[in-house]
C-alpha cells in the first residue's frame, strides 16, 4: 500500500487483516480458492485417455458416482457437466413447471436463479440469517403465511395467482443452514426441497451429509470447489424415480436401445464425460485430507483474528462440520462502507480477496422478482470479504 495513503479506517483495518493473513500463508502467492493435485489424478486421467472412453461412456462415471454415494449416504447420485446443469435438471424432477415460483435465497450464486429461469418459471427471493446465512425459516413461516394458501393440494401465491413449487436453500461457503426448522415448514406447505449443497461436499449437519436432506441436492465440481473435476456437478436423491427421471434426462432422454434413436421427452446432453469423472476419482481420494487441511486453515486464520476487533471470522453452525470451503470475514456494521477500499487494499497488497456475491434482487433480469423484505441479505451483502481459501495454504 502507498505510504503516503491518509490513515483512514479502510487503510488501518486493510493493514491488519493483511498482517493477519500473512502470519497464517507467509508470502506463498495466492488465488482465493485453487484446486489441489496431489494424488492419482495423472493416473487416472492417462488411463482415460488410453482407454479412448473420454466422452460421457466409461468406467470413470460409474465409478465416481459409486464415490459420491458411499461418501454422502445418498442412494442414487447423478454426475453432470455442472453444477448449474444438476440445479436445472433436479427442479424439472421436482416437478417444476412453467410460470411456477421457486423460493431462493437472494444472497447465492447466480446459477441458483438462473436455473429456475431457464424452465421459465420464477426466482422468489427470501430472507436469511446472520447466524449461518442460509434462509431464515421463523420469517419465511410468517411470510407463507401472509401470502400464500393451500389449493388443490398445492402452494399458491395470493398475490400472483402463482403455485409456488420448490425452495432451493443454500449453503453458503460450505455452511450447512438448518434444514432442521426448514423442512417441517416445507412438508406443512407442500414445496419440494432442492438444496443447493454446490459449495458443501464434506459438510454435515448433525451427521448427515448437506444435499441428503431434501428430495434432491446438488453438488458442484467447479475448479474452485473442495475437489475439482474441471468442471462437473451431481445430483443427489434417495428417490428410485427421480434418479432414473434425472439420467434419463441427462442424456438426451434416449430409449436404451441398442441401435436405434428414440427420444421420449426433451432432454438434454448433461452428462459428465469419462475424463472429467477420472480427475473426479482421483481427488474424492484426498477429500478427507482436504478438508483437515481447509479446517487447520481456520483455526490458523481464528488465532490471527482474534484480535482484530473490527472484523470476525465466521465460524460453522452449532450441530454442524462445515468444510469451510470460503474462509468468511465479517465486517462490523459501523465499518461496512469501508469494504470496497478495503479489498482494494488487500488486493494491491498482493493478498485475494473479495465480497459476496451481489444480491440476485438487485440484478437488473431479477430486480422485478417476487420477494419478501430482504433486510438481512442486504446488510450481509455489504459487510462479508472472503479471504484465501486453498487447501495448500497450510
Amino acid at each position: 500500500m502507498n505510504n503516503h495513503e491518509p490513515i483512514n479506517n479502510s487503510y488501518l483495518i486493510s493493514s491488519k487483516i493483511v498482517r493477519a493473513i500473512r502470519a497464517v500463508i507467509g508470502e506463498k502467492k495466492n488465488t482465493l480458492h485453487e484446486p489441489t493435485f496431489k494424488g492419482k489424478e495423472w493416473e487416472y486421467v492417462k488411463d482415460c485417455l488410453d482407454s479412448g472412453f473420454v466422452s460421457s461412456v466409461g468406467q470413470y462415471v460409474e465409478k465416481f458416482e459409486n464415490k459420491i454415494t458411499e461418501y454422502t449416504g445418498a442412494k442414487y447420485a447423478i454426475a453432470v457437466v455442472n453444477g448449474t446443469a444438476a440445479l436445472h435438471l433436479g427442479l424439472i424432477v421436482a416437478g417444476v413447471k412453467f410460470d411456477d415460483e421457486v423460493l431462493v435465497p437472494s444472497l447465492t450464486f447466480v446459477a441458483t436463479a438462473n436455473a429456475v429461469s431457464y424452465i421459465g418459471a420464477k426466482p422468489h427471493f427470501v430472507d436469511i440469517n446472520a447466524k449461518d446465512f442460509g434462509i431464515d425459516a421463523k420469517k419465511l413461516t410468517a411470510y407463507l403465511k401472509e401470502i400464500s394458501e393451500i389449493k388443490n393440494g398445492v402452494c399458491v401465491n395470493k398475490k400472483t395467482g402463482r403455485v409456488i413449487r420448490a425452495i432451493v436453500p443454500m449453503h453458503v461457503f460450505g455452511h450447512p443452514c438448518n434444514l432442521k426448522e426448514l423442512l417441517p415448514l416445507c412438508n406443512e406447505f407442500k414445496i419440494k426441497v432442492v438444496e443447493d449443497a454446490a459449495e458443501a461436499l464434506g459438510s454435515f449437519y448433525d451427521k448427515k451429509h448437506m444435499g441428503t436432506f431434501g428430495n434432491l441436492g446438488v453438488i458442484s465440481f467447479n475448479g474452485n470447489k473442495t475437489i475439482t473435476t474441471g468442471g462437473g456437478g451431481v445430483i443427489l436423491t434417495d428417490d428410485v424415480e427421480l434418479a432414473t427421471h434425472a439420467k434419463h434426462l441427462s442424456t438426451t432422454a434416449k430409449s436404451n436401445h441398442p441401435f436405434a434413436y428414440i427420444h421420449t421427452e426433451i432432454g438434454f446432453n448433461y452428462r459428465m464425460p469419462n475424463l472429467n469423472a477420472a480427475l473426479g476419482c482421483a481427488q474424492l481420494e484426498q477429500l478427507p485430507e482436504l478438508l483437515n487441511s481447509k479446517r487447520r486453515l481456520y483455526r490458523a486464520y481464528s488465532k490471527a483474528f482474534s484480535e482484530i476487533s473490527e472484523v470476525s471470522l465466521f465460524q460453522e453452525p452449532p450441530l454442524c462440520q462445515s468444510n469451510y470451503w470460503l474462509q468468511t470475514l465479517l465486517l462490523n456494521e459501523e465499518f461496512m462502507s469501508c469494504r470496497k477500499e478495503i479489498i482494494e487494499n488487500c488486493i494491491e497488497d498482493g493478498i485475494s480477496t473479495r465480497p459476496v456475491w451481489k444480491p440476485l434482487h438487485k440484478l437488473s433480469m431479477y430486480e422485478n422478482s417476487p420477494a419478501s423484505s430482504l433486510p438481512i441479505t442486504n446488510n450481509l451483502s455489504e459487510r462479508i470479504i472472503n479471504i484465501p481459501s486453498s487447501a495448500g495454504l497450510v
